[in-house]
């Protein structure tokens, strides 16, 4: 069987004075390696994407993390320093794909800022600088002097909820995640069940109630943890999974319609 397609949010940035998409490499491995999956950059350019298309055509989205923040016009909130780095083209790809693919049963990964894009789809709100909140946990990254990958170290705990999706693959109710970032939830979207939070009491992880697939959401970062942390990895496997059934279906209604003919 050929590998699940998986889709992978790419960031809109400038190369050389080109327009051009990014994708970090650790989601690239994250899919192929632990989800098992082919991974395609999906760019940030909302005139060029259909979303029946990619509904027909991949049978996974991961929603990456980026050092960009969703417009707040996005979520109704007051504008953002002009120091804070925006990417109104993906806010547009993501944000018109996202309600048709998880209606239709593409199963749905949202890291860090993908997470934040799933609360806001859902009619959630942000703050703009958690660390600034009364009593609230620092969850940036931390010294920027250090080697990148120090800074996906574990930083804080969660407490996992009982009963939810991370729940069975988390080998305790309170794990150890890295943390970077600047933005986080305010208010809670509209049918999206909380799966962890911080000793701070933000929510650090979701899932949507009643969508017909995996459909996850962290706002630590997995992708870069999947060699040495058994939750991160899990988190990857159990995303394969959900493609790899996503792509028996696919072929399989594509089969039965060939027939037919």
């Amino acid at each position: 069987m050929p590998r699940p397609l998986v889709a992978i949010a790419a960031d809109r940035i400038e190369r050389h004075g080109h327009g051009a998409h990014a994708v970090l490499h650790g989601y690239v491995d994250a899919v192929a390696r632990v989800a098992g999956a082919l991974p395609l950059a999906l760019p940030a350019a909302a005139d060029a994407l259909d979303a029946d298309s990619l509904v027909d055509g991949i049978d996974g989205l991961v929603l990456t993390g980026s050092p960009s923040n969703i417009a707040p016009q996005r979520y109704g909130a007051d504008a953002l320093p002009g120091s804070v780095l925006l990417d109104p083209d993906r806010d547009a790809a993501i944000l018109g794909l996202l309600p048709r693919l998880i209606a239709a049963g593409v199963p749905v990964l949202g890291v860090c800022r993908g997470f934040q894009e799933i609360n806001v789809m859902y009619g959630g709100t942000l703050d703009a600088a958690v660390h600034e909140l009364p009593g609230a946990l620092d969850h940036r990254e931390g010294d920027h002097e250090r080697p990148v990958q120090r800074w996906y170290d574990d930083s804080h705990l969660i407490d996992i909820t009982p009963g939810g999706q991370l729940a069975q693959w988390a080998p305790s109710p309170r794990m150890a995640v890295n943390s970077l970032h600047h933005q986080g939830v305010a208010r809670l979207g509209h049918g999206l069940r909380v799966e962890a939070t911080a000793p701070d009491g933000l929510v650090e992880a979701f899932s949507v109630e009643g969508a017909p697939a995996f459909a996850l959401a962290v706002q630590w970062h997995p992708e870069m943890r999947t060699h040495d942390c058994p939750l991160a990895h899990a988190i990857f496997s159990a995303f394969g999974a959900a493609c790899r059934l996503r792509r028996d279906q696919r072929l399989g209604r594509a089969a039965a319609a060939a027939c037919a003919l």
